[in-house]
C-alpha cells in the first residue's frame, strides 16, 4: 500500500489542499451592505478612539522616548564627568605621591644624618670616658709603685723575716 493512496484503492493524494482543482478566476468577492457597514463602523472608531486611545499613548510612548534619551544624555554625561574626576583624582594622587616620595627621601636624608651625628657623639663619649679610664688607672698604677717602692724595704725585711725564721735587720 502506497503511503499517499487513501487506503480505498484509489491513487489520489492524501494531503491534496482542498481548492487545488479550482481555477482562481472562480473566486467572487461580494461587496454588499455588511462591508460598507464595517467600513463605516472602523472608520468611526478610528475618529473616536485617536483622541480617546491612540494621542495618549503615542504620547506616554513619545515620553518614555523623551525621558529615555534624556536619561541616556544625562548618564553619557555624567560618564564623561566621572573620566574627568578619575582622571584628576589619578593626577592629583600622583603629585601626592611623588610628594610623599620627596619628603620621604628628606625624612630619610635628615635622619641619616640625625644618626650619624648621634653615632659621632657617642664614639666621642666613649673615647673621653675610656681615655679618662685609662689615665686613671695610670695614675693608680704610678700612686701604686710609687707606695710599692716606698713599702718594699720594709716588706722584703718582713718577708726575708718569716723565711728566715728571724728578724732581719738592716
Amino acid at each position: 500500500m502506497s503511503l499517499l493512496s487513501d487506503g480505498f484503492g484509489s491513487a489520489g493524494p492524501l494531503l491534496a489542499p482542498p481548492l487545488a482543482n479550482v481555477p482562481l478566476a472562480s473566486v467572487t468577492i461580494d461587496l454588499n451592505k455588511t462591508v460598507l457597514l464595517q467600513m463605516v463602523i472602523f472608520a468611526v472608531l478610528i475618529v473616536v478612539l485617536k483622541p480617546l486611545l491612540f494621542d495618549p499613548i503615542l504620547k506616554v510612548f513619545a515620553l518614555r522616548e523623551e525621558k529615555t534619551d534624556g536619561a541616556r544624555e544625562r548618564a553619557r554625561k555624567l560618564q564623561l564627568k566621572a573620566g574627568d574626576l578619575l582622571t584628576r583624582y589619578e593626577k592629583e594622587l600622583e603629585r601626592i605621591n611623588h610628594a610623599a616620595a620627596v619628603e620621604r627621601d628628606k625624612a630619610r636624608t635628615e635622619t641619616a644624618k640625625l644618626e650619624a651625628e648621634i653615632l659621632n657623639e657617642a664614639r666621642e663619649v666613649t673615647q673621653r670616658v675610656e681615655r679618662e679610664g685609662r689615665e686613671r688607672i695610670q695614675h693608680e698604677v704610678t700612686q701604686l709603685r710609687t707606695e710599692l717602692q716606698k713599702q718594699s724595704g720594709s716588706m722584703a725585711r718582713e718577708i726575708a723575716g718569716r723565711v728566715l725564721g728571724r728578724e732581719v735587720t738592716g
